[in-house]
């Protein structure tokens, strides 16, 4: 059974395959990046004092302070984004949708600082845990929104319209839309062509069956 809101058919297989695909691909690198042992000579203590590490990086300048506060945002930054496309849901509550990506992303970001706790050269920071978590409500306020009105509003394929009966084309112009008449519909009217004939009048002519019918000449 499709679940509410879901995308139907095979954009949805599509859609949650290539999500799905991605979010694995970036928890790769993400696990790979943060979860590498480093061979440092000295490390610093765990930071548990939030804000703390952010202040410390001001401190050291802004062009510093940049870099490592735009790492902590965009590490898992598309996770805002990954996580709803893999769930393929269109007809969502945007504050819901961005409760539990955030809360996703914030889970994420807390196991891998605790994984760090055994690694050599890392250093468990709150700060990154805050970033991280920032980072992803960001990217999903910034992108999930616009991407989910855009879906809605995509206009359908001929192709499914044709699947749907509806037309595909201009109306009026053949094989676009005007259904061609059937078998039965072209037999009753070349009946009624053949009794009108027989009765002395003219043969019609029906113009929307393409069939045309000339009454039979006359003897002298």
């Amino acid at each position: 059974m499709q679940r509410q809101g879901s995308v139907g058919g095979s954009a949805a297989i599509r859609m949650r395959v290539t999500g799905g695909v991605l979010l694995v691909a970036h928890l790769a690198f993400v696990a790979w990046f943060a979860l590498r042992p480093l061979d440092v000579p000295w490390v610093m203590p765990a930071n548990l004092r939030p804000l703390a590490g952010i202040r410390a990086d001001l401190a050291l300048g802004w062009p510093e302070a940049a870099r490592s506060i735009g790492a902590g945002l965009a590490l898992l930054a598309p996770l805002g984004v990954l996580l709803p496309l893999a769930g393929g849901r269109l007809a969502v509550s945007p504050l819901g949708s961005l409760v539990r990506t955030v809360a996703a992303g914030a889970l994420i970001s807390m196991g891998i600082e605790l994984l760090q706790t055994g690694v050599p050269g890392q250093v468990v920071d709150v700060d990154s845990l805050l970033l991280n978590t920032v980072g992803v409500a960001l990217a999903h306020i910034l992108v999930v929104p616009a991407g989910r009105h855009w879906l809605r509003r995509r206009p359908e394929s001929p192709r499914r319209a044709s699947r749907r009966g509806r037309p595909a084309g201009p109306a009026g112009v053949a094989g676009a839309g005007t259904p061609a008449p059937s078998g039965a519909v072209v037999g009753r009217r070349l009946h009624r062509a053949r009794f009108r004939s027989s009765a002395g009048a003219p043969m019609a002519s029906p113009s929307s069956s393409g069939l045309r019918l000339n009454a039979p000449p006359r003897s002298n």
